[in-house]
Formats: C-alpha cells, structure tokens, sequence
C-alpha cells in the first residue's frame, strides 16, 4: 500500500524514456532529397519506365534485369514506347545518371540503405575507357 508513489514514478519515468525519441525530434526530419539529373539525361528525355516506377522499383527491376541476363542470357528489354535498351547498370543506367553522388547516393543515403550494386560494379564506367 505504501508504494503507489514509487509505482506512479516509475510509470513516469518509463513514458518519458519510451516517448523520448518521439518528441526529442519532433519537427526535425529532413526533406525527401531530389535526384538531380544529368544534361545527359534532360536530352534523352525518355527512361527505361516511368520516373514515378523507377523511384518506387529501380532495385526490383536492376534484380529483375540481372536475373535476366545471368540466367536467360537475355541483354535487352523494350520499353512501352518501343524503346530497345540494354538490360546494364553501368551502359543504360549510368549512361544518363552518371553522377552517382549526385542521383543515386542522395536518396540512398537519406533512406539509410547501402544497396550492395557497388560491390561489382563501378560508378563510372567512362571514366577506364
């Protein structure tokens, strides 16, 4: 009987520790960061799929085109425009968005993921010719 103080401090303490990191960063979150596009991709004015896709799926699709290629030895895909393009981070992707700090790392980054692609491939292939 004697402890309902110490109960409702605890039950303070607890809300105030679990509600911390609700209301220490309130109004502090960041702006989704835009991709700033290359000129090279302002003149081709036409991508694989649509910007809204690409900004929702590119990763599906860069596993899908891999899968692809490695398994169905299949390098190229046809867009709904009638578009041939080679299935190829590096010779499509990187041909028009060939900034990666620029394009891919800002949104990465702010999504904190670290997509494993740089493993293999290099982020500017121009640059070893």
């Amino acid at each position: 009987m004697n402890d309902k103080g110490k109960i409702i401090t605890g039950l303070v303490i607890f809300f105030i520790i679990f509600t911390f990191p609700f209301w220490y960063n309130r109004g502090k979150a960041a702006s989704v960061p835009e991709p700033v596009l290359s000129p090279t991709a302002k003149k081709a004015g036409e991508c694989v799929r649509s910007k809204d896709y690409m900004k929702a799926e590119h990763m599906q699709l860069l596993d899908d085109w891999r899968d692809t290629v490695v398994r169905d030895g299949q390098r190229m895909v046809t867009n709904k425009h009638g578009k041939e393009f080679e299935m190829s981070l590096s010779n499509t992707c990187m041909n028009c968005h060939d900034n990666k700090a620029e394009f891919c790392d800002r949104c990465h980054n702010y999504a904190s993921v670290r997509p494993y692609c740089w493993d293999c491939h290099i982020d500017n292939p121009k640059e070893i010719k």
